[in-house]
């Protein structure tokens, strides 16, 4: 495949599973390019024009010729400095690495992160809280998560990348947009869940989970008990990064009795036990891991090699799990 294939793979796949909806999406993308026509010659200079596309600003190639083949990838959750210098490494030990993969944004994309939060109020707004409700109370936070990126050096990676020639991407909200659809779909299948239940259900039917739980990283119950029934269960993991601790209070007037999360900040969690929302969280890595998985196999289908690395549990849903064959006894009759 081609890097710019890839690219484009990874942004249809998540719009086709956005919480807005594809509509929604194409307004959002038709009001990009509103906005855009009416910028001036030297505004349009500076502008990234992948934002008329994509509208995911925490997805982009980095580094690296669009036309690039790709047979190859060194894919993880945080691809740093040292994980560029790990694929030169391997490149140098003769490994194929065409391509570097980075879930989490680095670059321009991390300093765009704010900019996808807009899908957090549409995901309230999905669960029962009015639209205008969700857009209000996501503003301080959405500012703040901006305010935020001003002092990071986002373009360290990137250059260690530009230096060594090695093709350089992240895939963020498409891939978090993956994990969230799954676990939503799969939830909304289930009745009459305890806590205990929505926790044991994610280890016993998601590979990622249950090897997180063999590194004592596995889901875990922090608001509520195991034997508290769920109620409604809202799957809140796309969207940037964690909201605003305000909306615990619009959920559970929403009717929201669980929240699925891959983390939550301790203002949050304290949140949602206030307004008597049951929180599970999930995981963060293997919550990353299921959807960039769901991605990386779409990938692998097209004989593209996948060598994961930084805390991305690998688990390809193409290949079969090897046959048990009993073990013949030894005992003596």
């Amino acid at each position: 495949m081609k890097l710019v294939d890839i690219y484009n793979l990874a942004v249809s796949m998540g719009i086709k599973t956005d919480p807005r909806g594809k509509r929604e999406v194409d307004k959002f993308l038709k009001k990009q390019k509103e906005a855009y026509e009416k910028l001036s010659d030297e505004d349009k200079e500076l502008y990234d024009t992948e934002r008329l596309t994509n509208p995911f600003a925490d997805t982009r190639i980095l580094s690296g010729d669009f036309a690039t083949e790709v047979k190859a990838i060194l894919a993880g959750i945080d691809m740093e400095a040292a994980e560029i210098m790990l694929a030169d490494r391997l490149r140098e030990k003769g490994r194929r690495v065409d391509l570097v993969m980075s879930h989490h944004p680095e670059g321009k994309a991390l300093a765009a992160l704010a900019d996808v939060m807009d899908v957090q109020a549409d995901i309230w707004h999905k669960a029962g809280v009015p639209i205008n409700v969700g857009e209000a109370v996501l503003e301080g936070r959405q500012a703040e998560v901006g305010r935020l990126m001003l002092s990071l050096n986002h373009q360290r990676p990137v250059q260690t990348a530009h230096l060594l020639g090695l093709p350089f991407m992240c895939c963020h909200t498409p891939t978090d947009n993956l994990v969230a659809n799954e676990l939503q779909k799969f939830f909304d299948r289930r009745r009459d869940l305890t806590l205990g239940d929505v926790r044991d259900d994610l280890k016993k039917n998601y590979p990622e989970y249950r090897e997180a739980a063999r590194q004592n990283a596995g889901p875990t119950i922090v608001v509520g008990k195991e034997s508290r029934r769920a109620g409604k269960v809202l799957v809140d993991m796309t969207g940037g990064t964690g909201g605003p601790s305000e909306s615990m209070e619009n959920l559970a007037q929403a009717g929201v009795g669980t929240l699925v999360g891959m983390h939550i900040s301790e203002k949050n969690r304290e949140a949602a036990e206030k307004h008597k929302i049951n929180v599970v969280i999930a995981g963060h890595n293997a919550s990353d891991s299921l959807g960039i998985n769901l991605f990386l196999d779409e990938l692998e289908k097209k004989g593209v090699e996948i060598i994961p690395c930084s805390g991305l549990f690998r688990v390809s849903r193409l290949r079969k799990p090897a046959k048990r064959t009993a073990r013949k006894s030894t005992k003596k009759k």
